[in-house]
């Protein structure tokens, strides 16, 4: 429900309609913004289009509800928006807002998906080492030297993988935050 209280004025154009619309569209603005801009000119009133906006925006700033946003571009621009958003995996208002929390991989070109799908597979590896581990624990346990040797190599190189994966973890995630986010931990590094 919309509770914002608006000033409606129908006005007959008289032929003004198309050139009008040809500029809020040149502009890049709604017709509504360029119609209160020209009136306020013409009252002398000191009203400037951020203001303008701002007054609309500012209302519910402070709270988190969802705000429907339109913006004014070519349909080139559009087109392009809304690949980006598809290839990041998100919606084109998540996509913008990420562009606006500058997270690195959106403002870097969209490498999310990228970034999302190495960390699977790091992480898979990783589950793959903890089932050895498991194995390995079990020959240990049943004094079956023989069939636990051929996991001493992985053995030899698990502190390594295992770094390896928090390092591209803790990269992809950094990433994927905004800018600036504080990253709380409760753990501290192992050094």
């Amino acid at each position: 429900m919309n509770t914002t209280a608006h000033d409606f004025v129908t006005v007959d154009m008289r032929g003004l309609k198309a050139a009008l619309v040809a500029r809020a569209q040149a502009e890049r603005v709604s017709v509504s913004v360029l119609v209160r801009g020209a009136v306020a000119r013409d009252l002398g009133l000191d009203m400037d289009r951020e203001r303008q906006h701002a007054g609309t925006l500012g209302r519910g700033a402070s709270s988190p509800a969802s705000v429907k946003l339109s913006i004014r571009m070519t349909a080139e621009e559009a087109l392009q928006l809304a690949g980006s958003a598809c290839a990041a995996g998100l919606s084109r208002g998540a996509f913008l807002a990420g562009l606006i929390a500058n997270v690195p991989v959106l403002s870097a070109g969209g490498g999310r998906a990228e970034h999302i799908a190495s960390l699977m597979a790091s992480s898979a590896e990783l589950a793959t080492l903890s089932r050895n581990i498991h194995r390995l624990t079990a020959l240990l346990r049943q004094a079956s030297v023989e069939p636990a040797r051929p996991y001493r190599e992985m053995l030899d190189t698990l502190a390594a993988d295992v770094r390896r994966h928090l390092e591209l973890a803790a990269r992809a995630l950094a990433d994927l935050q905004p800018r600036g986010a504080k990253v709380e931990s409760s753990a501290r590094s192992p050094h």
